[in-house]
């Protein structure tokens, strides 16, 4: 059984700078609602059907995956960039 010490409760990361705005959550909104619809109009024509429902159906939902596998890859690209900046900035101050 590990032991518990109650003087560690109290110890906090550092404070860091907040990376979600509403900025940045409205951007996110809007290049992720182009690329759904980019790969949506791209995607329905190469559905294998003649019927609408069907062609509507199917290029959404894929295009709806792929849309959040770009969601995805957009965070991971901020969270590169404020590692990278941090790493800058402890660069410069030594």
């Amino acid at each position: 059984m590990a032991s518990h010490t109650p003087a560690n409760d109290n110890i906090h990361a550092p404070a860091e700078q907040k990376h979600v705005t509403p900025v940045t959550i409205g951007v996110d909104l809007v290049l992720c609602a182009v690329f759904f619809f980019f790969m949506f109009g791209w995607v329905k024509g190469h559905v294998h059907s003649n019927d609408t429902k069907y062609i509507v159906f199917f290029g959404a939902s894929t295009a709806l995956c792929v849309t959040g596998v770009f969601w995805m890859a957009i965070q991971m690209f901020r969270v590169v960039v404020a590692g990278e900046k941090k790493l800058k900035a402890e660069r410069a101050t030594k």
